[in-house]
């Protein structure tokens, strides 16, 4: 089923109603015609079923059939820290780590990163990201949107880090998978936990080193060297299994 994210004072008692582009989308789109059922959240812990009432100039109107709680998100707060990789992989990265769970994204420039954006462009990279972590927010259900920063180095990404409870770098040098899974049982519902992934061609050495000094643990996740775009989903993947079978 369709969902869509709104403000909450889109909310009155018995309809919602919805503006700007997600309009053009029902309509033009989706041709969603009245008596369609949706999905509509406001980011509150509420999840709306509705149905399409009628179109009015530039929005829909929507009946509210039922208010349920959401439970959708991961019972802890998980940060992506990103290291730019090349084309358009971020855009996928984005996509599939708000499928996953996190609950945010931090792009972070590394020693070894080819992509080299200037404000310009990184603002405008960060707002097509944001659309995309709203777009997968929708199709996956999510009761909220994930917010994606806007592109940091990585000694700022390590600030930025510095108020989460567990931090996890995976490296490839680091060995002992057996230790990493200590690690990762030690994480509880509440925990928030930062994942710090390289760029193409990974971390160097003394960024490592760096980030160890700020608290953040190596791991490995086994014998093959996984890539930018599969890295982080992984470390994702697993800490979703563990937290929602706790």
């Amino acid at each position: 089923m369709q969902q869509f994210f709104v403000k909450p004072e889109q909310i009155e008692e018995h309809t919602i109603y919805i503006g700007g582009a997600d309009v053009n989308h029902m309509k033009n789109v989706l041709r969603m015609k009245p008596g369609e059922d949706l999905r509509v959240n406001s980011g509150e812990g509420k999840t709306y079923l509705c149905c399409v009432s009628s179109y009015e100039d530039d929005r829909a109107l929507l009946d509210i059939l039922k208010v349920m709680d959401s439970d959708t998100e991961l019972p802890s707060r998980i940060v992506l820290f990103q290291g730019l990789p090349k084309g358009d992989k971020m855009d996928w990265i984005v996509q599939k780590a708000v499928e996953l769970g996190a609950y945010s994204i931090v792009p972070f420039a590394a020693k070894r990163s080819v992509v080299k954006l200037d404000e310009k462009k990184a603002a405008k990279k960060q707002a097509r990201w944001q659309a995309i972590a709203k777009g997968a927010a929708e199709q996956s259900g999510r009761s909220m949107i994930p917010e994606v920063k806007n592109a940091v180095t990585f000694a700022e990404a390590l600030e930025l880090s510095e108020d989460l409870d567990i931090l996890l770098i995976p490296y490839e040098l680091e060995e002992g998978i057996k230790e990493t899974a200590r690690v990762i049982d030690t994480i509880r519902a509440g925990h928030s936990v930062g994942i710090f992934i390289g760029p193409e061609g990974g971390f160097e050495e003394e960024e490592v080193e760096l980030a160890k000094k700020a608290g953040v643990y190596p791991v490995s996740l086994g014998k093959r060297i996984l890539r930018t775009e599969t890295a982080g989903l992984t470390v994702l993947s697993i800490l979703m299994y563990r937290l929602e079978i706790l």
